[in-house]
């Protein structure tokens, strides 16, 4: 599976952005599908993820009511569409994705996602 991410940009505080990762691959309905960032000398943090079906969803703390992760499978895309961006959003936005046919967990640890995608640049300005 092959991952390019998209939509990243310049945004002021209290805006919007959607992030899209397309994938490629035969077998994308089967992966577990994630959102990490990473700001400046910082390490990679986990941001939301997507079970293979769509049925679950998860998400770190700091943007529970503000982002939401979808997928379209017959698109081969996940999305990541974040809302109400605060400054402290600012970083690089990274797709990525582990196959988990018949598991019912989400991972949150970015050393056990296998795909990752060449992130997309969120810049929130107060």
């Amino acid at each position: 599976v092959q991952l390019q991410a998209s939509g990243g940009g310049l945004v002021q505080a209290g805006g919007s952005l959607r992030l899209s990762c397309a994938a490629s691959g035969q077998t994308f309905s089967l992966h577990n599908m994630g959102w990490f960032r990473q700001a400046p000398g910082k390490e990679h943090e986990f941001v939301a993820a997507i079970l293979r079906n769509g049925m679950k969803t998860i998400y770190t703390e700091s943007v529970k009511g503000r982002f939401t992760i979808s997928r379209d499978n017959a698109k081969k895309t996940v999305y990541l569409q974040m809302n109400s961006l605060k400054p402290e959003d600012t970083a690089v936005y990274y797709c990525a994705g582990y196959p988990a046919p018949g598991s019912w967990d989400l991972d949150t640890r970015p050393t056990e996602y296998n795909y990752w995608g060449q992130g997309t640049q969120v810049t929130v300005s107060s």
